[in-house]
């Protein structure tokens, strides 16, 4: 293999990019925590992880600005950068040797997805989902700004039609357990269909009762085998449902929505402030209107499932103006001239994203699980974020402590040999 195709420098790496990879790394990290270390409570507060007070008013922030929107943008992120990836191979006339880096590039990343799921114990993880749309990507990536956007648009509204065919079946799964409960009420025998319901809504109903937490969470205190082995089931069937569910119109949209937004030129600082400032303004009055809305419905049914489900629908609608608002935001803070130690440290971030990203799990583990401390479930939703906080400062002083002595990231140097073949330098000369 021709030696220069080798991987970015830092000197050619746009920074904005780095930056906002770090700000959403950070931020995807106020959502995870949640499934991280409390059982069932990523949606629902009132499952656990309180309800009232504090939890209440960190549910409803993080509601209203971060679910969905740092996946998003998570998502964006990627799609843009496995197009600079390709473009920069293409120019430097790799030809085939091009798309046979590309390609080992996902089925590695496909690889650290498993791991990072079965092994490093967050069935939440997104790595094996961006590898298998990281893919389709590969084939969109060299149309036109407004033909990807126009797909994109396509897809989210396939995604939100979904969500409106799910909200009527359970329209109809909650008018069926209310008969289920007039019959048993009347002594009447179930019908086969009936029966089912009924089976359906009693594991639903002890997964969100205190023995059906108290379980969860002693499974998860266990020791490490244990825990693989609890959570297999749950990670085999995220990695087979969540793929014609959610990926193709949740992740693969965005990723294309990026890669639009990149090649106007809007991802790397470059239009005015006045852009930006409008961007974001938009941004968050549409989507934050309509997460609010969502948010408000949810309360006053009181949490049902019904109020979660009807929320759905206008999901998209809500957090990718969000994303949009954040991404204004986050141009203009890498326009300003302020707070350059930030922008420096976020960068850092970005840069090792996939290490910082796997990072989380690995504190979590050894947090929540019984590899450790096995305080799964003992904290309240809003304790959760002293976590975070804590996870913040660290990767924010450690991330460009390391970059000054080393290249890369340790997992982005090891997913970087595997991608070109060859071993690349690691140290930094001093």
């Amino acid at each position: 293999m021709n030696k220069s195709f080798s991987p970015l420098k830092s000197s050619d790496r746009i920074q904005s990019l780095d930056i906002m990879r770090g700000f959403v790394l950070l931020g995807i990290l106020l959502m995870n925590i949640n499934g991280m270390g409390l059982a069932g409570a990523y949606g629902d507060p009132t499952v656990t992880g309180g309800d009232a007070g504090w939890n209440l008013a960190t549910w409803i922030t993080t509601n209203l600005s971060f679910e969905g929107t740092m996946r998003a943008l998570f998502s964006l992120l990627f799609g843009v950068g496995m197009f600079i990836f390709m473009d920069r191979l293409e120019k430097k006339g790799a030809g085939i040797n091009a798309a046979n880096i590309y390609f080992r590039r996902l089925l590695w990343l496909l690889v650290f997805g498993l791991i990072h799921g079965y092994l490093l114990l967050w069935t939440g993880e997104i790595l094996y989902d961006y590898a298998l749309m990281g893919f389709l990507v590969f084939s969109f990536r060299n149309l036109a700004p407004i033909k990807l956007t126009f797909i994109a648009v396509i897809l989210f509204s396939i995604g939100t039609l979904w969500s409106y065919s799910d909200y009527k079946k359970d329209i109809k799964f909650v008018e069926d357990v209310a008969l289920v409960k007039t019959y048993k009420s009347e002594g009447k025998a179930l019908s086969k269909e009936l029966q089912e319901v009924d089976m359906k809504w009693e594991k639903r109903e002890y997964k969100r009762s205190a023995d059906g937490i108290e379980e969860y969470n002693t499974n998860m205190r266990k020791g490490y085998l244990d825990v693989v082995a609890f959570l297999a089931p749950e990670n085999k069937d995220s990695d087979k449902d969540w793929i014609y569910r959610y990926d193709l119109w949740d992740i693969l949209s965005m990723m294309l929505l990026g890669i639009a937004l990149f090649k106007w030129n809007i991802l790397s600082a470059e239009k005015s402030y006045k852009f930006y400032s409008i961007m974001a303004a938009f941004g968050y009055l549409i989507g934050l209107s309509i997460n609010y809305f969502e948010v408000h419905s949810i309360m006053e049914s009181n949490f049902s499932l019904l109020s979660f489900s009807k929320a759905n629908i206008t999901y998209d609608l809500g957090r990718v103006p969000v994303a949009i608002g954040h991404v204004g935001a986050i141009m203009l803070f890498c326009k300003l001239p302020i707070l350059k130690w930030l922008k420096t440290s976020l960068a850092a971030v970005g840069k090792m994203a996939l290490t910082n990203y796997v990072m989380h799990s690995v504190f979590a583990m050894f947090i929540f699980t019984g590899v450790g401390f096995g305080l799964f479930g003992t904290f309240q939703r809003y304790e959760l974020l002293y976590i975070v906080f804590a996870i913040w400062i660290f990767q924010l002083i450690a991330s460009p402590i390391w970059l000054k002595y080393y290249q890369y990231g340790p997992l982005e140097w090891i997913w970087r040999n595997l991608s070109y073949l060859k071993r690349h330098p690691f140290k930094k000369e001093r």
